[in-house]
């Protein structure tokens, strides 16, 4: 049986694969490697695979970097694994140079986010130039969705042939779980303040990078003119990184129609809870809490960047705005608000149009499928 090596930077974003490194263990030897803060043991419980801890960080920092890449390169050499897969971008950096000079079979790159989309100067320069050698190190490079693709052909970083994996995603959603059951809407009614207002919620990281500060400035005047308007935020702030504005962490810890929730293992409840999910973000590559907000019916507004508008079709089950465009921000949450009916045609399409494209199953088989064709 081949060994399959799939790598993340951290443990943590081995949740995005949930279920689908058990699928693949059935066909593969399956070995997840990630920087351990813990949760390794966990995914290797719940997957059935075995986990390896490698230190690695997100952020740039070239003596840590070279430690990591001397690190991967010898468990390459020691593992010999025949398919390495890597995404998130330090990670697929660093595995796909060192899979590449432990002569690896088959080096996977799937791209997910493309960091340098939202930087300027010697930064973009140098994220670019990582891209380019992380593709050029890669025997194959799969790109989550179409804008992916088109980034990627139009900055130059790639000549590769590229196809994304079934309709784009990295895992797909189980729509078991993303499901109004009865037990997820009791436990949506404890959420206070959120059953009589019309509420917009947004969950992901409290980032500038996803457009937190003119979710906030937009809901501010929207609920001046409206009252009965509520803002969910569920996340984690990310103060080192992307810091949002001081005046915007302010309002939302001291403005009563906005809940912060902090961040929760499970969405659910809050998804229920609320009537419009907003993902104003810079960039992304393809969302995940843009197909779980779907499949869970709600009507969503979203920026014009890869993913987001693959997934919402505009005036169909959702609307595409500008990025970066706090008035046009408002003026999407006020239509939404206003125009109940319209809302409700979106929320009730949105559940239809995920199940058809971005069932969990048939990701995982594609994905199976792929490897196999090597």
């Amino acid at each position: 049986m081949h060994k399959l090596f799939r790598h993340t930077t951290i443990d943590r974003s081995l949740e995005l694969l949930q279920g689908q490194l058990k699928f693949l263990n059935q066909e593969f030897e399956v070995v997840a490697v990630a920087n351990d803060s813990g949760a390794l043991a966990e995914v290797a419980k719940r997957e059935g695979i075995r986990t390896i801890g490698v230190p690695m960080r997100r952020e740039i920092s070239l003596a840590a970097d070279c430690r990591s890449l001397v690190a991967l390169y010898k468990l390459f050499r020691r593992e010999r694994p025949y398919i390495v897969h890597s995404n998130t971008p330090k990670a697929s950096l660093l595995s796909m140079v060192a899979a590449w000079a432990a002569r690896v079979p088959h080096r996977i790159y799937l791209v997910t986010g493309l960091r340098f989309e939202t930087t300027h100067g010697i930064l973009r320069f140098i994220l670019k130039t990582m891209e380019r050698i992380t593709c050029l190190c890669a025997t194959k490079v799969i790109p989550e969705g179409d804008g992916v693709k088109a980034t990627l052909l139009r900055e130059h970083i790639t000549r590769k042939p590229m196809e994304k994996i079934h309709n784009g995603n990295i895992n797909g959603v189980n729509l078991e779980h993303y499901a109004r059951t009865p037990e997820v809407i009791q436990r949506a009614e404890k959420i206070q303040g959120c059953a009589d207002d019309f509420t917009f919620i947004f969950i992901g990281r409290m980032v500038r990078d996803k457009g937190i500060n003119e979710l906030v400035a937009a809901f501010k005047r929207l609920n001046r003119e409206l009252p009965a308007t509520k803002l969910l935020l569920v996340g984690k702030f990310e103060d080192k990184l992307d810091p949002v504005l001081p005046e915007t962490k302010a309002e939302i810890e001291n403005n009563p129609k906005i809940e912060f929730a902090g961040y929760q293992n499970d969405v659910r409840p809050y998804l229920a809870a609320s009537d419009v999910a907003v993902l104003p973000s810079y960039r992304e590559g393809f969302p995940n809490v843009v197909i779980q907000a779907g499949a869970m019916g709600l009507a969503q507004i979203v920026t014009d960047i890869n993913g987001c508008n693959e997934v919402v079709l505009d005036g169909q089950n959702g609307l595409i705005i500008q990025k970066q465009n706090e008035q046009a921000l408002y003026e999407a949450m006020h239509r939404l608000t206003t125009d109940r009916e319209l809302a409700a045609k979106m929320a009730a399409s949105a559940r239809e149009l995920i199940a058809t494209r971005y069932n969990r199953q048939d990701v995982w088989q594609a994905m199976l499928d792929m490897y196999k064709s090597l």
